[in-house]
């Protein structure tokens, strides 16, 4: 059967929902929907193997407990649902769209460094708060908070009520209060995120000083800008194969775009990117 010429063009299969997020979120929410559901079904290994616990890292070095407990969610609840909604929502939201600048354009090596820094406090606030050892729910909320202060004026919804972001978390923390759900862990990620706001956005506009600045081996490995990966083009052959159409330039390194436009690739960042599509000082 001979192909209609039409049938040789380049064809890309929709990404699916997963796919479709940007890269950090992605992995995020992918790893923390898998470990929460295994350890909720006992495969593998349990709750009790994720939980912080600094002797254990300490005395058996179990160094995986750093991670961990920023990727299980809680038992099977309907808290549980509403923690991976605002996951998926919210850090999306935000990772996808005008992150703010700490030195690499306002992108994907900018939020990276921000989780860090959520991660970051947590432990330390860990030794002087009685939080739960898992703190999945306090880097969600952590990251919902700056996330309605980066986007203040936008609508958002709480079980169909519109609220305006920036009092978004506030109104989730009520809600979880009035259902007689712990909070605590919610407080904490809002007061951490508070933290980052006002070091971001607050003292540099006040004092005319940054503070925060993103690493150099973040932003050599994003890029400036939001991280694109290579997705090389193919073309179907009149027997149906799917072949690539040509080599990726520079050994296959990928592309990044800065605001939709395109950016300076990895491989020649180094240093803090100040410049185009960052943050002017007395502006969110």
């Amino acid at each position: 059967m001979v192909r209609n010429i039409n049938d040789l063009d380049s064809t890309q299969q929709e990404p699916s929902i997963i796919e479709s997020l940007p890269i950090l979120t992605r992995y995020w929410f992918g790893a923390t929907a898998g470990i929460t559901i295994l350890a909720n079904l006992e495969v593998l290994f349990t709750a009790e193997n994720l939980y912080y616990s600094w002797p254990l890292i300490r005395e058996k070095y179990e160094i995986y407990r750093l991670l961990a407990p920023f990727l299980y969610a809680g038992g099977f609840s309907f808290n549980l649902l509403i923690t991976l909604l605002c996951l998926y929502q919210h850090s999306k939201a935000y990772e996808s769209r005008s992150v703010y600048n700490t030195g690499a354009g306002g992108g994907t090596a900018d939020y990276a460094f921000m989780l860090m820094f959520g991660m970051a406090m947590t432990f330390i606030s860990k030794l002087l708060l009685p939080i739960p050892p898992f703190f999945c729910r306090n880097l969600v909320y952590f990251v919902l908070y700056v996330y309605s202060k980066r986007h203040p004026n936008e609508q958002a919804n709480v079980w169909g009520v519109p609220v305006g972001a920036a009092m978004l978390p506030f109104a989730v923390l009520g809600l979880q209060v009035l259902m007689g759900n712990y909070w605590l862990d919610i407080a904490h990620g809002m007061a951490v995120g508070h933290l980052y706001y006002f070091l971001v956005d607050v003292y540099p506009r006040v004092y005319q000083k940054d503070i925060l600045h993103t690493p150099d081996f973040l932003i050599n490995y994003f890029g400036t800008g939001e991280y694109v990966p290579p997705t090389p083009a193919t073309t179907r052959t009149a027997t149906g194969e799917t072949r690539p159409l040509g080599a990726q330039q520079g050994g296959g390194s990928s592309g990044f775009t800065a605001y939709g436009n395109r950016a300076t690739n990895s491989n020649t960042s180094s240093g803090h990117n100040w410049g185009g599509g960052g943050r002017s000082l007395g502006s969110n």
